[in-house]
């Protein structure tokens, strides 16, 4: 479904991603994890093309990211993503929220949008909340909603960049209980997390970065299973990690 290939990026000098390459199958979770820094959030930008790459291909569905022939709106109409801050609309209700870009992108009726959008508040556990403002809502509450949306679009894999980091802890099993159902349900997911314990229950595999570079891309039964054979980079990490 998501396929990255020997993709590079750099700010100015700075080289940001340095020959990354991975992919994802349909219906597997993956998780991006490594220190702050280490390109983590920039990969998983650059798959829906809100980061640009100089070198490299991405392709999503057989769709090329990177081509300059693609209509880059419409393939991240199809590509859910999830931001550490919420991204809401503050001045339309959660129902407007999730109507909006189906009715501006997929040309649905404003019913149908609503229909939609109450069917998935119902997913996520909102249904109640759905006249209220973001500014009524607790942050989980609002990450909530964001996950909602972004599956209003019925997009064929979902990106998650930092999805819970923005959160207090109390909030954060909420988000994580809702993303832990959609890959349950067989959703492609891309997921930048902290969060070892979501991954160990959750993740097919697990892409570990430094410094620009994937340096470990393993089964997560292996990459938490079997420490002697990681990267003395991964298990530096993985102890400060799993102290705490």
């Amino acid at each position: 479904m998501i396929e990255i290939k020997q993709v590079s990026k750099w700010y100015g000098a700075t080289q940001v991603l340095d020959d990354c390459s991975t992919r994802v199958a349909q219906g597997e979770v993956v998780v991006v994890c490594g220190p702050s820094g280490s390109g983590k959030s920039t990969l998983i930008k650059t798959v829906n093309g809100l980061e640009p790459f100089q070198k490299g291909e991405i392709f999503v569905d057989g769709v090329s990211v990177g081509a300059p022939g693609t209509n880059l709106p419409r393939l991240r109409a199809r590509i859910g993503m999830v931001f550490q801050s919420f991204e809401l609309f503050p001045h339309l209700s959660v129902t407007q929220n999730l109507a909006l870009a189906q009715v501006k992108v997929l040309g649905r009726g404003q019913d149908e949008a609503a229909s939609r959008g109450g069917e998935l508040l119902d997913r996520v556990g909102l249904r109640a909340h759905q006249d209220k403002f973001p500014s009524q809502l607790s942050g989980g509450q609002q990450q909530r909603v964001a996950i909602a949306r972004a599956l209003a679009m019925d997009p064929v894999a979902m990106l998650f960049d930092e999805p819970t980091s923005a959160l207090d802890p109390e909030m954060v099993n909420e988000v994580l209980d809702v993303m832990v159902d959609l890959a349950g349900e067989g959703m492609t997911m891309m997921v930048v997390t902290h969060e070892m314990g979501f991954a160990r229950k959750v993740a097919d595999r697990v892409v570990f970065m430094d410094m620009g570079r994937i340096v470990e891309d393993v089964a997560s039964d292996e990459f938490f299973g079997n420490l002697e054979g990681r990267s003395e980079r991964a298990r530096q990490f993985l102890s400060k990690i799993l102290h705490h």
